[in-house]
């Protein structure tokens, strides 16, 4: 017993002694300077607006950073080489892919999905529960979003539904489903550079634990909101179905500002254009519609340029044949008198046009499907996404610029100052110390260090945001897996890309995907909706602390 006692106490000496070494790597000033940039740094990446300072997010990653350098807790140097391109190439690249899958209308058919054959409300929010956690791990949990958002509040307006948990449906499916892939959210990026684990491996590990979640997640929602759920539609005409459906094809998005904007699809484009035709020579009709070709393509709104070209025709015809404006809830008739109007080589263009259209989108989907796939065979998934992006730009063959300035440049600048600010920090020897108090007791070899390990990361999440807790906590997490085996290491690694993407759905400020959903559905044109703190936050603390225990047991 006295051996056991001196054996004890030799190991707690030892404990104390590598914290207060650990401590005492940096000097006081530094330290403090350090804690003080990284405060700086904290409270505007969570309060970007707040009242002192309302400089964003990203003006205040680059203030914190420069804070880090001038109080020479890190130096120029050190600050240039902290910046991760492999990840911001992978980011880059993710994003160009998506702005062309917009083009392509991937998302307009998305979104058809979640109101295609609808058997009511409880139907409708367990379809955007996997519609959005599928979307996500494809194709980033913020774009899907902000595309998603207003379709929602659409199809709840329609069926005159309550938005709120349709939108918590859709945030949090969105969290849950990012977690799936490396190209799913920011920090499972940072994870799977730093892991070094191949795009199979890591689907492999968490896909299991984001279907359990998914399911856990739709049951929590229906249990919470079942009698608001139960409500019947009102009875309401054939008609506003194809209204809505045409809303689909009107919306369009930009993910570099994240905002709504509404244009015709080519299809209304056609009609409108072919209406005008009576009045005007062929060669007037191709140059009016490359016009409106190049201005959807750009993503340029058209409904002020549809205003003035048939605001100018006279609802009783022209020269006396029937106006089509009259015909348009027809559509056969419609087609049938234009089809007899329209020159054949016009109807030949036509054709032509349709076709490429065709064949470009299908290219563009071939394309995606194809950097998936090399993702998936374990290919440098940097140089991937690029070679996706820049084949993509290729094909499209016209200038690339309109598509680039889609690109939000705002979060690669924000990632390379919290880049330089999180490895600031570092060199304080805070987080070290800290991690040596709780590695003890996060060994990930026990259910109950898993457990330690996951509050751990959850509360961390909720205060530093989940990508600086990544950077913060990953090489510790993985160093100390790895002392107990390699198979360790990478169950490490998954449990905080699990843990720290779930624990975004714990409040509205989270996550970028709850307050992009927040901020849409208050933007929204004609059906603006507030989703409130507390209304999250009482469905956010159950279903967190309920899918993250629920995927952990999964995670392999």
């Amino acid at each position: 017993m006295r051996l056991a006692f001196h054996i004890s106490r030799i190991l707690l000496e030892e404990k104390l002694l590598l914290y207060f070494t650990t401590m005492t790597m940096a000097s006081v000033p530094k330290v403090v300077l350090g804690l003080v940039a990284f405060a700086i740094f904290w409270v505007l990446a969570v309060f970007p607006a707040v009242p002192f300072l309302p400089i964003g997010r990203t003006a205040g990653s680059l203030f914190g950073a420069m804070l880090m350098v001038l109080f020479q807790v890190i130096t120029p140097d050190e600050a240039y080489a902290t910046i991760d391109l492999p990840i911001l190439g992978l980011l880059f690249g993710t994003m160009v892919v998506s702005v062309y899958l917009e083009r392509a209308d991937m998302f307009k058919y998305i979104g058809k999905l979640l109101s295609w054959k609808s058997r009511g409300a409880k139907d409708l929010l367990c379809r955007i529960c996997v519609v959005s956690a599928v979307s996500s791990a494809l194709f980033t949990n913020d774009t899907s979003c902000v595309v998603l958002t207003e379709f929602i509040l659409k199809i709840a307006r329609q069926h005159n539904l309550p938005p709120t948990p349709f939108l918590l449906a859709l945030a949090s499916s969105a969290n849950i489903g990012s977690s799936a892939t490396p190209i799913g959210n920011p920090q499972n990026l940072v994870i799977a550079v730093q892991s070094k684990i191949s795009f199979g491996n890591f689907l492999i590990g968490i896909l299991p634990a984001m279907v359990a979640g998914v399911v856990a997640n739709a049951i929590i929602l229906l249990i919470m909101y079942w009698k608001l759920l139960s409500v019947h539609k009102d009875e309401e005409d054939a008609g506003e179905e194809s209204v809505v459906e045409d809303e689909y094809d009107s919306h369009r998005f930009s993910p570099a500002t994240m905002s709504h904007f509404s244009s015709l699809n080519s299809q209304e484009w056609n009609s409108h254009l072919e209406a005008i035709s009576i009045q005007n020579s062929p060669q007037q009709i191709l140059r009016s519609r490359s016009i409106a070709n190049a201005s959807e393509s750009n993503g340029i709104s058209s409904n002020a340029f549809d205003s003035a070209r048939i605001s100018s025709l006279p609802r009783d015809g022209i020269n006396g044949v029937p106006s089509l404006i009259k015909d348009e809830t027809s559509p056969a008739s419609s087609s049938a008198t234009v089809d007899t109007l329209i020159h054949p080589s016009e109807r030949k263009n036509n054709f032509i046009l349709r076709w490429k259209r065709v064949l470009w989108k299908s290219c563009v989907y071939i394309i995606t499907v194809g950097m998936l796939v090399a993702l998936l065979l374990g290919l440098n998934m940097s140089w991937t996404a690029i070679t996706a992006a820049l084949a993509l730009i290729v094909l499209d063959f016209k200038d690339a610029r309109p598509c680039l300035e889609k690109v939000s440049y705002s979060l690669l600048i924000f990632f390379c100052g919290m880049f330089i600010t999180v490895d600031g920090l570092n060199k304080t020897g805070i987080p070290s110390a800290l991690w040596d108090v709780m590695e003890p007791y996060s060994r990930v070899d026990r259910a109950s260090g898993v457990a330690v390990l996951a509050i751990v990361i959850l509360v961390l999440s909720n205060l530093a945001s989940n990508v600086p807790t990544v950077l913060l906590l990953g090489g510790r997490v993985a160093a100390s897996a790895a002392a107990i085996s390699k198979a360790d290491e990478k169950k490490a690694w998954l449990i905080l890309a699990w843990a720290s993407t779930i624990s975004g759905n714990l409040s509205l400020l989270g996550s970028a995907a709850n307050l992009i959903v927040c901020e849409q559905a208050i933007r929204a044109p004609n059906l603006p909706h507030t989703l409130t703190f507390w209304s999250h936050l009482k469905f956010g603390i159950p279903s967190t602390i309920i899918v993250t225990a629920i995927g952990l047991t999964f995670i392999r």
